[in-house]
């Protein structure tokens, strides 16, 4: 039951293609439950896992120890520490919003400009960002929409915007925990020493930032169109820039996971600074108009649990019966008159993401870090009971499991909630309750996650990614082009980049490796092509439809973004192509 077990990627019949047949089932299953069945994700994930189970061991022949022990050491990944970070990452939010300073930094964006146009770039892409970098899995979405309509944007336009801003920094989303993810699954699928975060970061933070640089000229086309782009180019421009370039900077020279955080705060300071002493030709009033004949969908109808979103963040959220019309006319109104908090309450509002820039800039620090990295802060150690051998006749990398406790983002993140507690002045018993809550919350998502890792680890481990690499291997230079829209896919339908990395990392790197293509590029374009598909993915689409009141409504929406979505990935495709060739291949990290 637990006897070595060494992978073979063509079981059935001797022949790749037939086994692919069934090593690509558990991922249909996927997908299919997903996006056609719209079923429950943590459920169509454990059943996934089941379907990937019953093929590692009746097809691939693994032993059910193994291929048990498999899942367990996935699923306890997918915990720390990926849901390590989430879990605290969202707490530290909740916090914000329990001592009312969430409030306080959203009325300090209002001030910045009167400009809608504006107001689009600073609340959906840079706040978003901030709230990407910090949280991600959909956070970003169901706060900046709301933002958006107390500010007077039109319903479907408010969710066009949140969904579009929350790209460029997907892929450095919850400090990092997709490009992590990514680090692991493919550390051991091939032998590139190359493949761990700080690489991977280092590649992805030179596709993204490019694109980072046409999202906030994208937001203005949707608020005001080609007037828009016009009028309001420097300003988009100008946040584009700087956080392509915050990204680029922190992901190659300070600090992977900070990346977003650090590209979201300069970005947010040049356009203030931009503001100052520029304003646009004119600001036209793009405010809704109240509706008295229109009725807005009721969100109880959707289903909460098929994307996690802060309970914090649902009590900011207008009740669902309220019109779309009165909701947007009661914000012109608010922002008109927007409260002025004294500066101390706004130095305390932006506390919290400075607390977490220090905490994570020391961690980072070169002695600092090589001291967490040893004994006893970081344990590595054999999974016990594991022993599977791969396919060039060595032990899997990816059966040693570590356990870094204090050097862990989600530890960090601890830490710098307990600071925000004292600075916020929130007493322990309400930050107890918040971190409790936090979990509660984020129940379903806890089930999702572990059991995507460990369908991934099964996957992995039993051989079944392996056959999959060799038979689109037989792309070769094609699979550069379209290594990017696997990732696309995958964020599509599971709605996360950190479950298609999971899913698709060594897919890609072992694909590059059969067909003599670079394993770095191609596992960073899984990511960087992954965050385009996060505007169209359902549970996305559900978040931002139940937060303007058109829950039921997702398909106008979703017309609404995939055409930008397209466009994009198209964008994303050529740029990775080019790095693979003598034109761009300077950019990939040696």
């Amino acid at each position: 039951m637990f006897e070595q077990f060494t992978i073979v990627t063509d079981p059935v019949a001797g022949s790749v293609a037939l086994s692919a047949i069934f090593a690509s089932l558990s991922l249909l299953t996927l997908f299919v439950l997903l996006g056609a069945v719209r079923m429950r994700a943590w459920l169509a994930g454990l059943i996934s896992l089941g379907v990937a189970l019953v093929v590692a061991i009746a097809v691939y022949g693994m032993p059910v120890g193994q291929a048990l022990l498999s899942a367990s050491e996935g699923a306890a990944f997918g915990f720390f520490p990926i849901l390590w970070i989430v879990i605290n990452a969202i707490w530290v939010y909740n916090l914000t919003v329990v001592s009312g300073h969430f409030d306080v930094l959203r009325r300090s964006m209002e001030r910045v400009s009167p400009d809608m146009r504006i107001q689009a770039i600073i609340v959906a892409f840079c706040f978003g960002a901030l709230l990407e970098a910090l949280a991600g899995f959909g956070t970003p979405v169901a706060v900046t929409v709301v933002m958006l309509m107390a500010l007077g944007f039109r319903p479907l336009r408010a969710a066009a915007v949140a969904l579009i801003a929350n790209t460029a920094p997907v892929a450095f989303g919850a400090l990092a925990t997709p490009i992590v993810t990514l680090g692991t699954v493919t550390s051991g699928a091939v032998a590139d020493p190359r493949l761990n975060t700080e690489t991977l970061g280092a590649m992805v933070g030179r596709q993204t930032p490019i694109l980072a640089v046409i999202v906030p000229l994208v937001l203005v086309a949707v608020v005001d169109g080609r007037r828009g782009v016009r009028q309001t180019w420097p300003v988009a421009l100008i946040a584009g820039l700087t956080f392509g370039v915050g990204q680029f900077v922190a992901s190659n020279y300070i600090s992977v996971p900070l990346t977003d955080i650090i590209a979201a705060l300069i970005s947010a300071a040049a356009v203030v600074a931009l503001l100052r002493f520029w304003r646009p030709s004119e600001s036209p009033d793009l405010h809704a108009t109240p509706d008295p004949g229109r009725v807005p969908q009721e969100s109880s109808g959707s289903d909460p649990s098929r994307e996690p979103t802060p309970l914090a963040a649902k009590g900011q959220q207008p009740a669902a019966s309220e019109g779309a019309g009165e909701r947007a006319s009661e914000g012109r109104r608010a922002t008109a008159a927007v409260l002025r908090d004294p500066p101390a309450e706004v130095l305390r509002a932006y506390a919290p993401y400075l607390i977490i820039i220090a905490i994570f800039s020391i961690a980072n620090l070169g002695p600092v870090k090589q001291a967490l990295a040893g004994e006893p802060w970081t344990v590595v150690f054999p999974w016990p009971g594991l022993d599977v051998i791969g396919a060039n006749g060595k032990p899997l990398a990816s059966t040693n499991f570590t356990f870094g406790w204090l050097p862990a983002a989600g530890t960090l993140m601890i830490l710098a909630g307990l600071l925000t507690a004292v600075v916020l002045r929130i007493r322990p018993v309400e930050a107890l309750k918040a971190y409790g809550r936090t979990y509660v919350e984020l129940r379903h998502a806890i089930v999702t996650v572990m059991a995507v890792l460990a369908l991934a680890y099964v996957l992995n481990q039993s051989g079944q990614t392996a056959t999959l690499g060799e038979l689109f291997a037989a792309a070769g230079g094609v699979f550069l082009f379209l290594s990017s829209i696997l990732g696309w896919i995958g964020v599509a339908v599971t709605g996360s980049d950190t479950s298609a990395n999971a899913l698709f990392g060594a897919l890609q790197v072992q694909t590059a490796t059969e067909a003599g293509l670079d394993p770095v590029l191609l596992a960073a374009a899984n990511s960087s092509g992954g965050v385009l598909g996060k505007m169209i993915s359902p549970q996305n689409l559900a978040i931002a439809a139940s937060a303007v009141g058109m829950a039921g409504k997702e398909g106008d929406i979703f017309r609404r973004v995939v055409g930008w979505s397209l466009v994009l990935l198209l964008f994303m495709c050529v740029l990775v192509t080019l790095q693979g060739t003598p034109v761009l291949s300077w950019m990939v990290p040696r």
